[in-house]
């Protein structure tokens, strides 16, 4: 799944960092509360909500977006889930944050449930 074009590089990297602390929140949810826990983020609206949180975060209107979940938690074209077990533990997955030949891949590692920010190219 793919949204978005063109942004700056504070804005880049603001969403990412945002996306991490949206995951690691449901990560340490789904541990804490013993159930699971899922992000889920729309790509047209460009935000995303942990849980059943009734705080949704924007992004930035530019930013492009791709998600890569399992197939399971994809709702539409438009929105997916990233979901984290009470074993600290995920689906996996991860998402591409970007504008032009530059992104960041926020990533999940699915055994962990480790997220990590990667810089790619």
């Amino acid at each position: 799944m793919v949204a978005g074009s063109g942004v700056s590089t504070g804005d880049r990297t603001a969403a990412a960092r945002q996306l991490a602390a949206g995951l690691r929140l449901a990560r340490s949810e789904a541990i804490t509360q013993r159930h699971e826990t899922v992000l889920t983020l729309d790509l047209e609206k460009r935000s995303f909500r942990v849980a059943k949180q009734a705080r949704e975060i924007e992004l930035p209107a530019k930013v492009e977006l791709k998600l890569f979940t399992a197939q399971s938690d994809l709702v539409d074209e438009r929105q997916g889930s990233i979901r984290f077990f009470p074993d600290g533990g995920s689906n996996g997955g991860r998402i591409t944050v970007a504008s032009g030949e530059r992104k960041y891949e926020v990533d999940v590692d699915w055994l962990t449930g480790r997220v990590a920010i990667l810089d790619g190219p």
